[in-house]
Order: C-alpha cells, then sequence, then structure tokens
C-alpha cells in the first residue's frame, strides 16, 4: 500500500474514535458532578451559618489552587493508601469534577450576589426559608447571569480532560500517544487529535457565543 499524509490516523480510527468516545463520556459527567457540587458550595458560601461557609470557603480555595495534575495522581495512586481505589475512569471523573466544581461555585455565588437584596428580604417575609428562597427565587434570576461564564468552563474542562491520561485513561490524546508511538507519524496523528478537540470545543464556543447575545437581547 503506497504511503500517503494521514495514513496512521486512518488505519487507527477505531482506536480514536474509542478514546474520543472515552473524552466525551469522562468531560459530561465531570460537568454535572462539577456543577452539583458547584451549586451546593455556592449555597453554602451564601449561607448565614459561619461553619458551612468557612467549610465551602476551604474547599473552593484548596481546589483552585492545587494542579489538577496533582489532584488525578492523589485520587489514583494516593487514596490506595487509605484503602480506596478508585479507576482510572473513576479518578479521571472525580478529579476533574471536583476541581471544575470549584470554580462552578465562584460563579454560582457571583450570580447570586448579583441578585437584589430586596427579592431576598421579600422572599423571607412571605415565610419562605433559605433554601426556598435560594431555590425559587434567587437561583432563577441567577441563571442569566452565570450561563455564558459557566459554559467557557465546560470548555476549558473539555480541554482539562487531556490530563486523565497520566493515569493511563485510554483517552483520545492517550490513545494517540500510542498511536504515534508505534507508527512514528505525530505530526498527523496529533493533527487529527486537534481536529477531535476542536468538535467538542467550537460547537461548545458556538453554544456559549449565542446564549450571550440572546441573554443581552432579553436583558
Amino acid at each position: 500500500m503506497s504511503d500517503y499524509f494521514g495514513r496512521a490516523v486512518v488505519e487507527n480510527l477505531p482506536l480514536l474514535l474509542e478514546g474520543y468516545r472515552t473524552t466525551v463520556i469522562v468531560s459530561l459527567l465531570a460537568m454535572l458532578l462539577s456543577l452539583a457540587l458547584g451549586i451546593v458550595v455556592a449555597g453554602l458560601r451564601t449561607s448565614g451559618v459561619a461553619p458551612l461557609r468557612w467549610l465551602a470557603v476551604g474547599y473552593v480555595e484548596f481546589f483552585r489552587n492545587t494542579p489538577l495534575l496533582i489532584q488525578l495522581y492523589f485520587y489514583f495512586f494516593g487514596l490506595t493508601r487509605l484503602g480506596v481505589r478508585l479507576s482510572a475512569f473513576e479518578a479521571g471523573v472525580a478529579a476533574l469534577g471536583i476541581y471544575t466544581g470549584a470554580y462552578v461555585a465562584e460563579v454560582i455565588r457571583a450570580g447570586i450576589l448579583s441578585v437584589d437584596r430586596g427579592q431576598t428580604e421579600a422572599a423571607r417575609a412571605l415565610g419562605l426559608s433559605s433554601f426556598q428562597t435560594l431555590r425559587f427565587v434567587v437561583l432563577p434570576q441567577a441563571v442569566r447571569t452565570v450561563l455564558p461564564p459557566l459554559g467557557n468552563l465546560g470548555i476549558a474542562l473539555v480541554k482539562n480532560s487531556a490530563l486523565v491520561g497520566s493515569i493511563a485513561l485510554a483517552d483520545l490524546l492517550h490513545v494517540a500517544d500510542l498511536i504515534q508511538s508505534r507508527t512514528f507519524r505525530t505530526f498527523e496523528v496529533f493533527t487529527a487529535v486537534i481536529l477531535f478537540y476542536l468538535s467538542l470545543t467550537l460547537p461548545l464556543a458556538w453554544l456559549v457565543s449565542r446564549v450571550e447575545r440572546r441573554l443581552a437581547v432579553l436583558h
């Protein structure tokens, strides 16, 4: 068979697609985890209970100010010393989700604080609890503010997912590295990887831009 540019990619396309699938699944699950954590932590940060507020601040500051790669190693290698064994997939989702959750919490907190204080006071005057006020009054109004930055965090998470290959999870980058180490066709293999990642991040960027324009019109 004659040689041509992209041959290594074509011949190993099923492997690359399987790695692509793993990247997508890990990213989606981590996004859901980070969103759930972010909402809870943002609620704690804005609560009137000091110990809960301190706990939330500690979470945000710790995970935002330590490298994601070290967190990945801790979940995959370090927890085994404590008797907790996570697979590479579980460790990857946990590390990405918990790390990004700290940033999501700050975005949501900013959105909560952007809601006029009179709205909260009115809700409490009507007899709503703190949780009900947050759920039915504050969060629905904060959504308009937080959606664009949350979209940007989603894009960053997809790109950060490339680090999970460092714990031997067969994601897109890890599979591509194995292929180029066998074929020595580094340029064409990683060109394909760039295009695969762009197929994830560009639609997200377009969606974020569209949401921003839509919210600007509504505003």
